[in-house]
């Protein structure tokens, strides 16, 4: 891709250079915004690829006007999924409510955006693959701070030096460790476990989410569109989180199995097909809170500075807004003070973000007989059309216009 962008020909200045760890979401938003202020990227993934598929992902709000300006809106315009029904169920199976998804979300209909994951991680990539670097199959095995730069060495074994390097590789982020320390320091569980795969769509689904309750347990059959597949979704209130089971993929299946062993529904069908699923993730629902998202010249962007779970719906959209404001605030600035502002401009909107985290699970899995039943009667009152203002907390951050450093 060839930008001809007015930035890039005012820089007199040499470029500074980068090294992005993570090439998911946060890391390539934040390539993009690097490079078109005058930055020599370099982004380095473990995985050997892309990863492409993946559960659908939401984009609202200020995050829309961040891909409005990375010129990738249309092609998501054209990846939306358009959910259409969202439909509740008892224990026995019965119809609680249906309800248009955005009711729920906040969001708003034509507006906000749903996509696969893999069609926005594609969307990001295209629009940075022909100006920034990428080392895919590698990672950063150590950090030093020492001299006048961060000296970097990768798990292949090559040496190189950066004037900045940032940590975008997740909720379990190796970069922060290296940082700060054990993440258990900043891990905020918040008493659930999910298991997401896909399985085979018999069940007549087309861009709709069935899920099943009871108290303390959710399963969800989500349907983007009209194809042969489903995601399937398992959710539980788990008082402790399950370390062992984290590390181990087997472990996790078991688990699952147990706490649904005597579910209803299509749940029988769905733990079958998940001892088959060769997609499996399975983690904690949780939040990482940070005091501070830098130190010296390595700051962190996305979860791994502020993960704000899925309850919320608001992670992808943290990382695209979160990516413009980190690399804007570099824009004109030396690495403290362009660190400092990103904190101080941004970290109210992550705050608020992360604080509708009670609705979702309150919404998703209520954890009593008696939560489940005033969930079921609030559904029932709702309207089926979604409120066209949406949720404040999505466009909390009004993003400002940024100018290179020349």
């Amino acid at each position: 891709m060839t930008h001809t962008d007015p930035l890039r020909d005012v820089r007199t200045t040499p470029r500074r250079k980068v090294l992005i760890s993570g090439a998911s979401i946060a890391g390539p938003a934040l390539a993009y915004w690097l490079n078109r202020y005058g930055f020599a990227v370099t982004v380095v993934e473990k995985a050997r690829t892309l990863r492409g598929g993946g559960y659908p992902i939401d984009v609202r709000g200020t995050a829309l006007e961040v891909v409005r300006r990375m010129g990738i809106l249309p092609r998501l315009q054209d990846a939306h999924i358009d959910l259409r029904r969202l439909t509740f169920l008892d224990g026995d199976g019965s119809e609680v409510a249906s309800v248009h998804p955005h009711t729920l979300t906040g969001g708003v209909a034509v507006r906000d955006l749903e996509v696969r994951r893999g069609d926005l991680t594609d969307a990001l990539h295209a629009a940075v693959r022909d100006d920034v670097e990428f080392l895919f199959n590698d990672s950063i095995d150590t950090l030093d701070q020492s001299g006048h730069g961060v000296d970097v060495t990768f798990r292949g074994g090559s040496r190189r030096t950066f004037d900045m390097v940032f940590g975008a590789d997740g909720l379990h982020s190796r970069t922060r460790e290296f940082l700060f320390g054990p993440e258990e320091q900043f891990h905020r569980y918040l008493g659930y476990c999910f298991a997401v795969f896909t399985m085979r769509n018999t069940f007549g689904l087309s861009r709709e989410t069935v899920m099943w309750n009871t108290p303390g347990r959710a399963a969800a059959l989500y349907a983007v569109g009209d194809n042969d597949e489903v995601h399937a979704f398992l959710n539980f209130a788990q008082p402790e989180p399950p370390f062992d089971a984290f590390r181990n993929p087997e472990a996790q299946r078991d688990l699952v199995a147990a706490v649904f062993a005597d579910a209803g529904w299509e749940v029988p069908g769905m733990l079958a097909a998940m001892r088959d699923a060769d997609d499996l993730f399975f983690d904690g629902v949780s939040q990482i809170r940070l005091p501070r998202w830098s130190s010296g010249r390595v700051a962190l962007v996305g979860d791994a500075a502020y993960a704000p779970s899925f309850l919320t719906g608001q992670g992808t959209s943290l990382a695209l807004a979160g990516a413009y404001m980190l690399a804007g605030s570099l824009a004109e600035r030396d690495h403290a003070a362009g660190f400092a502002a990103y904190e101080h401009d941004t970290r109210e909107f992550v705050t608020v973000n992360q604080g509708l985290v009670g609705e979702g699970g309150a919404t998703l899995c209520p954890t009593s007989a008696r939560a489940l039943e005033q969930r079921n009667d609030r559904l029932r009152n709702l309207s089926a059309m979604p409120s066209a203002e949406g949720r404040p907390a999505h466009s909390a951050l009004t993003l400002p216009a940024f100018t290179p450093m020349t």
